[in-house]
């Protein structure tokens, strides 16, 4: 019996001790879990920004929310300050979720979240609010712009936050602008500069100012112009025929480009006014040839002008005879042949006369080197070693 009572008292003991151990844990674990849990959220201003707190074990103790004034917001499911912008989302025993709708820049601050135990335990979220900047606009373009004028092309955009980042396009081509920024409150003020040293090249090119911001990622904000610049015009006298003949079609056409356009051209011949012919015809730009001869050679100018300026060319018209073109075209292959024969006749007799001097110069140095030991200069050992040969063919003929 003393045994049977001693096992007893030692399985109550062992079971009293798990259940402290139970116990103790299932404190810790609720103690550890009774923290408000946030996160910081981030909008575009206009926009709705949902705030959620959590709390992972909860004995039904009240959550609230209040804004960074410490003003309170939702006490549970209970509204406490006025303002329609602010609803509830979700509200339980574990979980308080409000939002705030049209978010402006002045609702940016730290949001409190309060569990409502013994002590009461907070947590806290930052709400950050982008400012949207304006679209941009472009100051300083004069319609129309001269050519040789020195013009800055000046954008703005305000309201953004962070500070905005403004870049020039021409045309599709990125070019380099000088930025400002300047606070204004909460928000920035942005300022970039062009300046441009106006050219007829610039005549109908689009400048764009473009707008990055975070909060337009999806839609970037941007303004174009479109510059007109005058410009004084410039000529020139495009031919159809390289080598006119008698006979044959000619047309000229007098190419101006000027702002304002140049029209109408003025044709002249040799000074005064062309011939009244039925064969010559003048439309708009254009002088039309219908059957070439002799008559029509002379000088041809083109004039435009508009108020800038006047420019002008010349075309000098030289009509040839086909059978005379010919004739001169036979004696030019001729004599293209003998110039032919000439220069090959000279190539070789450079190449022969260059072995002859090659060789004759190795015989000048045979010889004086065969001299070389008893003369005082080359001459005497070229003399020296002639008389040596000369010896030693008499040695030669008297022993055969």
């Amino acid at each position: 019996m003393n045994v049977k009572s001693h096992l007893i008292f030692t399985l109550y003991t062992i079971y009293g001790i798990l259940l402290k151990v139970m116990a103790s844990k299932g404190k810790v674990r609720g103690i550890s879990g009774q923290y408000p849990l946030v996160q910081n959220v981030t909008v575009t201003a206009g926009g709705t920004a949902n705030l959620t707190c959590r709390v992972e074990y909860n004995d039904n103790t009240s959550l609230q929310w209040s804004n960074p004034a410490q003003q309170t917001l939702f006490f549970g499911d209970k509204k406490a300050l006025r303002d329609n912008r602010i609803e509830l989302v979700r509200a339980t025993s574990s979980e308080l979720t409000i939002s705030i709708s049209d978010v402006t820049l002045s609702d940016e601050g730290l949001y409190t979240c309060s569990l409502f135990t013994m002590p009461v335990r907070t947590a806290k979220a930052y709400l950050t609010v982008f400012g949207v900047p304006e679209k941009p606009k472009i100051n300083g373009l004069t319609k129309p712009a001269m050519e040789g004028d020195r013009i800055t092309l000046t954008c703005i955009t305000q309201g953004s936050k962070p500070a905005a980042d403004l870049r020039w396009f021409r045309n599709e081509q990125e070019v380099t602008g000088a930025k400002e920024v300047n606070a204004s409150g909460k928000t920035f003020t942005v300022r970039s500069s062009l300046q441009l040293l106006v050219n007829r090249n610039d005549d109908g090119v689009a400048y764009t100012c473009r707008v990055d911001h975070v909060a337009l990622a999806q839609a970037p904000q941007q303004a174009t112009e479109v510059l007109e610049v005058h410009y004084a015009p410039r000529v020139e006298i495009i031919h159809s025929l390289a080598v006119p003949q008698e006979g044959q079609y000619l047309k000229l056409e007098c190419v101006s480009r000027g702002n304002p356009s140049p029209d109408p051209v003025m044709w002249t011949k040799d000074g005064g006014e062309l011939p009244d012919l039925d064969r010559i015809i003048v439309e708009g730009r254009e002088l039309t040839f219908t059957s070439l001869n002799k008559t029509d050679n002379g000088t041809y100018r083109c004039e435009a002008s508009n108020h800038l300026g006047t420019s002008s060319a010349e075309y000098v018209l030289y009509v040839y005879d086909p059978n005379a073109l010919g004739q001169h075209g036979t004696d030019h292959a001729l004599i293209g042949g003998v110039v032919a024969v000439v220069v090959f006749v000279t190539l070789c007799l450079i190449i022969v006369l260059g072995r002859y001097l090659a060789r004759h110069k190795g015989t000048y140095l045979t010889n004086e080197a065969k001299g070389a030991d008893d003369a005082p200069d080359a001459d005497t050992a070229i003399i020296n070693a002639e008389g040596h040969h000369a010896h030693a063919e008499e040695k030669k003929e008297y022993f055969i």
